[in-house]
């Protein structure tokens, strides 16, 4: 008789020897791992384009938000709902393809930290932090899970500043005697006054009696004092700008140290005289501008120890050199020797890296050609021969002095 153990025996070995229904046992046995392992596949392309999309969210709602702070276009509580609500909208479509149900701006947190930057100025933080659960696919319920939580956090900084911009400007204005001779601008009523002319002067021309026409000197004070003012609109704090003037006849006249704003030039330039006389030198009056600009190599010249008092890290430096006439010095004829001195002037102004700007007003062909050499560009170079054009390019020359006052930095 076979005994208990060895039928069991038996039965095991022809058990273990039969490879019938091995692949259907195999089969049962993967079919979780294959699906959970598709399911992964799935969610994990899913859940890192997500991550993607909202990190990106966050930084753009960050800098936003960061930004419209240094452009003062909103106060601390209007900068956190920009980025809850640029955070929403960024999000809305990836929100909708999931059915996410719920708004993201409830878990889209916003702190904002301000800190001072120098005197004036202010830095602003912006940090936004957000998540979601973003629903997994229906082959990792297998493993018991349905959702993943998505979460981003980002820092955007901006500030407001007053290094960069900063400028210091002298005028070196011509004041001889051509500069009392009219303009083509009448005044507004017929009235008598002394109208100059080249062919009359020093004498009132006779054949002008019935209108007072504007003088040069005239013209120049207003547009200096438009330039003045559009100075003052990009400056208003007078903490960017330092303007200086000098004027010139045949002779260097006294000029107005530069000083912080526009008002010691402003002065110094409505002060010019009614009927300007003299001939015509620039040469001093350059020479003057350019040492009150002039840089150093070890940071010790006025102007740079003057903008480093305000927390500037840097400034432009403009001349603009102004004249109606050639040089002549105290004669009425062109002074070759004088006009090689202030091309050589204005070579060295150049390459000290200050900008030049030069306005040849109703002037004759050799001041034209001096004034053009003179100028840092073509484009600042400018020959007026009326009023109107002549206030015309003094704001232009304003516009590109201030175009670079700008107090916004990333």
């Amino acid at each position: 008789m076979m005994s208990t153990s060895h039928f069991y025996n038996s039965c095991l070995r022809r058990l273990l020897d039969d490879r019938r229904g091995n692949f259907g046992m195999m089969t049962a046995i993967m079919i979780p791992v294959l699906l959970g392992a598709a399911g992964l596949a799935i969610d994990y392309s899913n859940m890192a384009l997500s991550k993607r999309e909202l990190q990106e969210a966050t930084d753009s709602a960050a800098l936003a938000a960061a930004t419209a702070l240094a452009n003062d276009k909103t106060d601390e509580a209007g900068a956190k709902s920009l980025a809850k609500n640029f955070v929403a909208g960024q999000m809305a479509q990836v929100l909708a393809n999931n059915s996410i149900q719920g708004s993201i701006k409830d878990t889209t947190n916003v702190s904002v930290t301000t800190t001072a930057n120098g005197t004036k100025s202010k830095i602003f933080k912006v940090n936004v932090n957000t998540s979601f659960n973003l629903p997994l696919s229906p082959l990792m319920r297998v493993f018991g899970k349905t959702t993943q939580t998505i979460s981003a956090a980002s820092t955007g900084e901006n500030g407001q500043t007053d290094t960069q911009g900063a400028l210091s400007m002298y005028l070196v204005l011509d004041r001889s005697g051509s500069m009392s001779f009219i303009t083509d601008q009448k005044k507004t009523k017929p009235s008598k006054c002394d109208n100059y002319t080249q062919k009359s002067w020093p004498n009132p021309d006779n054949d002008l009696k019935s209108y007072c026409y504007t003088r040069k000197i005239e013209a120049l004070q207003t547009a200096a004092a438009g330039l003045f003012t559009e100075l003052n609109k990009a400056d208003p704090e007078h903490e960017l700008v330092r303007v200086g003037a000098v004027s010139y006849t045949d002779e260097e006249q006294a000029a107005k140290a530069i000083n912080w704003g526009t008002a010691d030039a402003a002065s110094y330039v409505s002060a010019l005289p009614y009927k300007p006389t003299g001939g015509t030198d620039a040469s001093d009056a350059l020479d003057t501008a350019y040492k009150a600009l002039k840089s150093s190599t070890n940071g010790t010249d006025t102007e740079t120890k003057e903008h480093e008092s305000k927390n500037h890290d840097s400034f432009q430096r403009y001349i603009i050199l102004m004249t109606d006439g050639e040089m002549t010095g105290d004669s009425s004829s062109w002074s070759q020797p004088i006009d090689k001195d202030v091309r050589d002037l204005c070579t060295a102004v150049k390459g000290d890296g200050i900008t030049i700007f030069t306005i040849a007003f109703m002037a004759p062909q050799k001041g034209k050609d001096l004034l053009q050499a003179c100028a840092s560009s073509t484009t600042n170079y400018y020959a007026p021969d009326n009023m109107a054009k002549l206030v015309e390019d003094f704001g232009d020359i304003a516009a590109k002095a201030t175009s670079s006052i700008t107090r916004l930095t990333n």
